[in-house]
């Protein structure tokens, strides 16, 4: 397991890994046990004071100078150990005399080797004593502390106190806060709370306190407070009560009250009276709910304001379905201009033609962040109004973060998010600085880079997959990265991260020697303290690669690259050989690259191709025994390497075709996603393997009609009852030609793990399988053809408790109409048969379904009269429908596509309508809307 940043004192991995080479064989050796005990012992000497100095927000040169000493040290020492466990090579006892002699060729054949490492062990000794008197030197024994200096002001105030004037974008939002704080009703007697949530510098204060300042003279009491990371509860209700009590004089000798008396008092001052309470920057929900209870709850219409970046304590504060959570939102692109040309050029806010090319990229790094806008623009107002001075702030934006005075407040606010993350999260935040900015980052390969790296430990019984998902979604939950199209699960496939976010993590990073990035707008590869340790290649020419080839590349432990590349002058992999991660997704002429060397990657465990159009890996990848993520997702890459079973550490085999299954894949026992296989071309060994995985999550499988069809048949149900024992989230199979599944009747029971189910082809029963039932509770997402729709089918899916996504594909269409019931929890649902439905929806009928995707049967309509029942969908948002109007007169068609227009149209929602289609029968007789047109205007569906 690698090292965790050190720049954030994470190096326990370090101090486990030499704690598990004791354990092991090789710490038996002689004199390597003692080695490796006086290493550990003196490396967890300073973790321990590592972890303390990280504490700090502003810690002195001395202890930056030290800690970055340390860092470098246990990336060497890490190093080292790697090396020597490679050449020790396997040494448990297997017994008899070639055993024997096959330990004493290898022991000889590496002794230059191993006699090397012993050097660099005693190197290491030798600076582990220098850093040891070095600390002593600079008294870092004592007390750690900031650098001294005057207070600094609170990098908020402006926000208190900013002039309405020139403020753009906040009108309408203040406006709509302020009508629901004042609204009377009976529900709204009692005090009602307004969260406001959103990334640090959208203008949550300023919004909050524009609010307070419209309807305060509706209040009796008023108070506007802050609370800060480390909150002082005592010192923020004696605030309260100074703000709430200023003309009774009641708190002249509150200087010795304690936290509850200070609780007690403010709640007497406010037991009868209409307050209205801003409590700014909330940072955790034990501090909320240490303050509210400082409230009472009367009924005299109070109201409560509190403004977070983070979701969850948003949440918190609004407990009640009477309070509300308002997210802020970036400024659109029009407001943005208006702020930005308003601080420069004043109220004509005409800005020169030779500047609005560059004024365009300024405010696209700002992203609709009003603090950044304030303060660049504020910055250039300063400076002559010319393209190159212009042209230099924008270049200079990052590193002015740290060095401007002016800028000192942004990146203040900025960092305040960063500081507070605890020292796990902070290691995994800086690793979004190896990606360019306005990068839609995968959060699959995203946790799948930290898993290599060592980031991410087992905890609490999850898996490392487990804990590092749940790292990236308490990232989003601090507003620290932004979600990008929210799936109908809640799960988030992607994000990004804004500009100026994006430009603290690269600052934060080269500081600690985190990432260095080549043509990301670096001038230099040699800004940095120590070794190259990340990689990122966003751009590179023949001159880059000229200065790359001249740096020491052989401690770079990850090399992602995320732009085209021209491969034929990028550095041999020879020079890589401490690499864990080697991420080449989508760099194209990568089959210019020689990859023959890729074996001498000993410590690789990660291993991307994927979209890079190679269509053949070497012979050697099967040597990366410690491989555990390989993805070959590129349409050119056909078939598995010969030899892929050699590959026993390998967790996920990623491929974009249905590949053929090797013989011995049971020997893959890592396995947790498998590649997508085809059984029809594979040995029915082989396939009966398959059920060997028992750690396997994820599985795809297709079969054709054909020769030896029913032999295949039989083989693949017996692997689905094997697997049924196994932990199977989801599973995938299909009929290439659509044809029968239904050996699949037989199939029983069901993983109780199971959370998606698809299988595209037809179940010979007319009815949903016997074996989906509402004790699947894991079932979310279930994709199923049928030979025909009964309503009883509709009932037994209705009862699945945890069905979030249903497509049903039908071969016939019923022939009467169907009512849907019961779906509690589903979100999607679509049902397409090739000669329509009718189907109506009840009330209480799924009450949380966003989209619907429906063939309508018109025929079969006009019997009952046209109506899907719309209107008893409450959360809908999109609807699409296709027409089957076969049988149908052109009048009927037309009137059955204006009744289900009207229906949308009237529901309250209004929801995003994509049209009604009309599908195989005299199409040119249907009105039909530009779905697919449409469907790509309205993005994530």
């Amino acid at each position: 397991m690698a090292v965790v940043s050190a720049a954030h004192g994470a190096f326990g991995p370090l101090v486990g890994k030499l704690t598990a080479l004791l354990a092991d064989e090789c710490g038996r050796l002689k004199g390597v046990r003692r080695e490796v005990q006086s290493l550990r012992s003196e490396l967890a000497s300073m973790h321990a004071a590592l972890k303390e100095y990280t504490k700090l927000e502003d810690p002195n040169e001395q202890v930056k100078f030290w800690i970055s000493l340390v860092r470098e040290l246990a990336y060497d020492t890490e190093d080292v150990f790697d090396k020597f466990i490679h050449h020790l090579g396997d040494t448990r006892d297997h017994g008899g005399f070639k055993d024997f002699f096959r330990k004493t060729a290898r022991r000889l054949k590496t002794l230059g080797a191993r006699r090397g490492i012993a050097g660099e062990i005693d190197d290491l000794k030798g600076r582990i004593k220098q850093v040891k008197e070095l600390k002593d030197c600079y008294k870092l024994n004592d007390a750690p502390a900031s650098s001294t200096g005057p207070a600094s002001l609170d990098p908020r105030l402006h926000a208190f106190f900013a002039d309405e004037a020139h403020l753009v974008g906040v009108d309408g939002p203040r406006d709509d806060l302020a009508n629901w704080m004042l609204e009377e009703n009976n529900s709204s007697k009692h005090c009602k709370v307004l969260s406001i949530v959103g990334f640090g510098g959208l203008g949550k204060t300023t919004l909050a306190n524009m609010v307070y300042r419209k309807i305060q003279g509706k209040f009796q009491s008023r108070a506007f407070v802050s609370v800060s990371q480390k909150p002082d509860i005592k010192k923020t209700i004696k605030d309260l009560i100074s703000q709430v009590s200023c003309e009774d004089g009641s708190t002249k000798d509150s200087s010795d009250w304690d936290e509850r008396k200070c609780i007690a008092k403010l709640r007497e001052l406010l037991q009868n009276k209409r307050y209205l309470i801003i409590i700014d920057d909330v940072w955790s929900i034990e501090a909320w709910n240490a303050i509210k209870c400082a409230f009472p709850e009367n009924i005299c219409s109070s109201r409560i304001i509190a403004t977070t970046r983070i979701v969850d304590v948003a949440k918190s504060c609004c407990p009640s379905v009477v309070d509300r959570v308002f997210e802020m939102k970036a400024l659109s692109d029009l407001h943005s201009r208006k702020l930005f040309l308003t601080r420069i050029f004043g109220s004509g806010n005409q800005c020169p033609d030779m500047l609005k090319e560059v004024s365009d990229a300024i405010l696209n790094k700002c992203g609709g962040l009003p603090l950044a806008i304030v303060t660049i623009s504020s910055l250039l107002a300063n400076r002559l109004a010319t393209k190159e001075e212009w042209e230099k702030v924008k270049r200079a934006i990052g590193s002015a973060l740290e060095r401007k005075q002016s800028l000192e407040g942004m990146s203040r606010i900025l960092s305040l998010s960063y500081n507070d993350l605890p020292l796990n999260l902070k290691t995994c935040l800086l690793y979004f600085s190896i990606f360019p900015e306005d990068y839609l980052i995968d959060r699959k390969r995203l946790v799948r880079h930290w898993i290599a790296e060592g980031f991410i430990s087992e905890e609490r019984g999850l898996s490392k997959q487990e804990v590092a998902e749940n790292y990236f979604y308490e990232l989003i939950n601090k507003s620290m990265v932004q979600p990008v199209d929210i799936e109908y699960d809640g799960k988030v496939p992607a994000c990004r991260v804004h500009d100026m976010m994006l430009e603290i993590i690269i600052s934060k990073s080269v500081e600690d020697n985190f990432v260095t990035v080549v043509g990301g707008g670096q001038k230099s590869l040699t800004n940095r303290q120590g070794f190259i340790r990340r990689l990122s290649v966003q751009h590179i020419d023949q001159e880059l690669a000229s200065a790359l080839e001249k740096e020491d590349l052989s401690h770079v432990r990850s090399l992602t690259v995320t732009s085209s590349v021209f491969m034929k002058h990028f550095p041999s992999l020879t020079k890589f050989e401490a690499l864990r991660v080697l991420d080449f997704e989508g760099c194209k002429g990568l089959e210019q690259y020689d990859m023959s060397n890729v074996d001498r990657l000993f410590q690789l465990k990660y291993l991307s191709l994927k979209d890079t159009g190679i269509s053949k890996l070497p012979s050697s990848i099967v040597m990366l025994h410690d491989l555990e993520i390989l993805d070959l997702r590129t349409p050119s890459m056909q078939e598995l390497p010969t030899g892929i079973i050699l590959l026993t550490k390998l967790q996920y085999l990623l491929t974009k075709a249905y590949c053929k299954v090797p013989n011995g894949i049971g020997n893959m026992r890592s396995l947790r996603e498998a590649p997508r296989f085809d059984i029809t071309k594979s040995s029915l060994d082989a396939v009966e393997e398959l059920g060997n995985l028992s750690r396997l999550n994820k599985l795809g499988l297709c079969l054709d009609d054909g020769d030896g069809y029913k032999r295949h048949e039989k083989v693949l149900l017996s692997l689905l009852c094997k697997l049924s024992s196994c932990k199977l989230q989801s599973l995938c199979i299909k009929n290439r030609s659509y044809g029968s599944l239904d050996f699949m009747d037989s199939w029983s029971p069901l993983p109780s793990s199971l959370q998606k189910l698809c299988i595209y082809g037809k179940m010979h029963s007319a009815t949903v399988p016997k074996w989906i039932s509402p004790g699947l509770t894991s079932l979310s997402h279930v994709t199923i053809g049928l030979d025909e729709l009964r309503e009883e089918d509709l009932h037994t899916l209705g009862e699945l408790p945890s069905l979030l996504d249903l497509h049903m594909y039908l071969a016939t269409g019923p022939k009467k109409k169907l009512t849907v019931t019961g779906f509690p929890c589903l979100r999607r649902f679509g049902l397409l048969s090739l000669d329509g439905a009718y189907i109506t929806f009840q009330k209480g009928t799924m009450p949380k379904l966003e989209k619907l995707e429906q063939s309508f049967d018109v025929s079969v309509a006009k019997a009952y009269g046209f109506y899907l029942g719309i209107e008893h969908l409450p959360c809908l948002k999109v609807i699409q429908v296709t027409l089957c109007n076969e049988g149908a007169t052109l009048s009927e068609s037309k009137a059955a596509a204006a009744w289900i227009r009207n229906e949308a149209g009237g529901h309250p929602n209004h929801p995003i309508f994509l049209g009604v289609q009309a599908f195989l029968h005299d199409e040119d007789n249907v009105e039909t809307g530009n779905v697919e047109e449409k469907s790509k205007e309205e993005g994530s569906y």
